[in-house]
């Protein structure tokens, strides 16, 4: 019923943005927030080389996006203004979050999984390296290629979000609650999470899912700070007083576009669907890529993945029956509360 409403809520402000600009105004409406979106060429696997090795598209089950954070603080950005040039060089930059959100094909349920950045896999053309390498070497598309030679799920889009622009979105839906297990703090960066509810800005929620330092499973930990930000974002603009505005929906959709880099073919029309898509969901998962353990491979620390079990969660998303992935496994990471 609450998810009804929300829908319900989310329409009637569209109605309302509709008779205020009439067609004309809403399509330049709509023309302004898609000439915000910054789109990176060959961000995609296009070639017909390619196209061959890919898994093939599959109508019918859901639609599958590669959801990456790159930080500033590593030097060239691949993300904003300067992914116009279409120079793969500039995914140079690390890839410091690669999550994989699949999205059921009756708009009802989310399987959000994050892919350790230090992840031994075999990276088409390079052969086994960290999984982030891909994305230095080759841009997203040779990092799309590596996924779906690892999971056989096809990739259907592309975005990244630099973590300098993280907070913007953050703060426009008036920051995210998250709940912390026991107190700890980060050495790094000198902050103290105390045990308990925290209502996080921006910039906290920035610093929130950077850490690592001080957490008992570190980058394991850290990834599920990550996905409870993502579904404390979710939370916050599933809420009625988001949805239903269309001030804070329009303002909302401007930060991401601001915030984000995306492939060619996603538009703006595209992620206000997307945001409907929200209001619909009736869960969500959240897991991360199953593992065996860490080692270390040509001096270098490395995650290894479980190679049957990534493969039972990678067949359940590429059928589009994550739910009874659930069902037979448990929910994955708890993201209530994290440490």
């Amino acid at each position: 019923m609450r998810r009804l409403l929300l829908v319900l809520g989310m329409s009637l402000g569209a109605l309302v943005v509709l008779g205020a600009l009439g067609a004309g105004g809403f399509l330049v409406y709509t023309a302004s927030l898609d000439s915000g979106i910054t789109r990176q060429p060959m961000a995609m696997p296009t070639s017909k080389e390619e196209e061959k090795q890919r898994p093939r598209a599959k109508p019918g089950h859901g639609e599958t996006w590669l959801l990456v954070g790159t930080d500033l603080r590593s030097g060239e950005p691949s993300t904003g203004g300067a992914a116009r040039t279409g120079d793969r060089r500039l995914g140079s930059q690390r890839a410091d979050t690669i999550m994989l959100a699949h999205l059921s094909e009756d708009g009802g349920h989310a399987a959000i999984v994050s892919i350790p950045r230090d992840s031994w896999v075999t990276v088409p053309g390079r052969g086994r390296a960290k999984i982030n390498a891909a994305f230095a070497w080759g841009g997203p598309a040779l990092l799309i290629r590596t996924i779906e030679k690892l999971t056989g799920v096809r990739v259907d889009h592309y975005a990244a979000i630099d973590f300098k622009g993280f907070p913007e979105v953050i703060d426009a839906v008036e920051g995210v609650d998250v709940k912390v297990a026991r107190t700890v703090r980060d050495t790094h960066s000198g902050l103290t999470w105390t045990a308990g509810r925290h209502h996080l800005d921006g910039e906290q929620a920035l610093a929130f899912v950077r850490q690592r330092h001080d957490l008992p499973g570190g980058d394991f930990d850290r990834i599920k700070r990550q996905q409870a930000v993502l579904n404390a974002l979710a939370d916050r603009v599933l809420s009625a007083g988001t949805l239903a505005s269309p001030l804070k929906v329009d303002g909302l959709l401007r930060a991401i576009t601001r915030s984000i880099t995306v492939d060619e073919g996603v538009t703006a029309s595209m992620l206000r669907s997307r945001l409907g898509d929200l209001a619909g969901l009736e869960d969500s998962a959240f897991f991360t890529m199953p593992t065996r353990g860490t080692g270390t491979e040509a001096g270098q620390s490395v995650v290894y993945l479980d190679d049957r079990k990534t493969r039972e969660l990678s067949d359940a998303i590429k059928a589009d029956r994550a739910r009874d992935y659930v069902k037979r496994n448990g929910q994955g990471n708890q993201v209530k509360q994290v440490r």
